[in-house]
């Protein structure tokens, strides 16, 4: 197993954000977290990149126990965050933002290498790239946000609400990548309002309401009923 979080507590002061969550992702797997606003899925991110308070259980990350690592440690093993709303740096380049997801790597040609494929596989950042990112569309920024973390080379993404904000043309879009993330041996762990979307690119999911998992399966599996979306979920539209 790639990713194994136990019994994880995540607390923001008097304030419990995840309660007793168990989640795992293997090698080259896709994992969906599913719910409403307010469940608790970004803050069960946040915890395995240590961004998020962590007050009880553990995350271990290839068999070891990464719940004391520093988050510059976990992004070095391999563990990266594509965050809600991308948050790109929009005073540097789109090429500048891109470098900054391997500022810990040394390997020149493999960045060399990997630069190229993302122009490839994203051209409009390729005719952007000396332009500002506060100068893209929302998609080019999403777009950027996923690109500057396959620059980070990683074993495992965390994706962030990847659909937020974003036209269902480039919606379709983005989901369209996961599988190719996937085919470069990348596993991901995917937070998602958008039910139906998380369902078709995922092979396990997890339903999250108010911090705990109501419900667990393959998502195959998952019943789009309407007692299912009433009691946990918002319907897609």
């Amino acid at each position: 197993m790639l990713l194994e979080l136990r019994d994880v507590f995540v607390e923001y002061g008097p304030v419990r954000a995840v309660s007793g969550v168990d989640v795992s992702v293997d090698h080259g797997e896709v994992v969906s977290v599913i719910g409403a606003n307010g469940a608790g899925k970004s803050s069960l991110l946040g915890s395995v990149l240590g961004l998020s308070p962590m007050t009880r259980g553990s995350i271990s990350f290839e068999g070891a126990d990464i719940s004391s690592w520093p988050t510059p440690r976990r992004v070095r093993s391999g563990v990266v965050l594509v965050p809600e709303g991308r948050r790109i740096l929009v005073s540097l380049t789109v090429e500048e933002n891109l470098l900054m997801g391997a500022y810990h790597r040394k390997d020149r040609q493999g960045i060399v290498d990997d630069l190229t494929w993302i122009y490839h596989r994203f051209p409009n950042l390729l005719a952007r790239r000396k332009f500002l990112g506060a100068v893209l569309s929302g998609g080019e920024q999403q777009m950027l946000a996923i690109g500057r973390a396959i620059m980070a080379r990683p074993k495992l993404m965390l994706l962030d609400e990847p659909s937020l904000g974003l036209s269902p043309l480039i919606v379709d879009e983005v989901f369209s990548i996961i599988s190719e993330l996937t085919a470069r041996n990348i596993s991901i762990l995917l937070v998602e309002q958008n039910t139906q979307l998380a369902l078709e690119c995922s092979r396990r999911s997890h339903v999250l309401t108010l911090g705990t998992i109501v419900k667990s399966g393959e998502s195959k599996d998952f019943a789009q009923t309407d007692d299912l979306f009433a009691a946990y979920l918002t319907k897609p539209q």
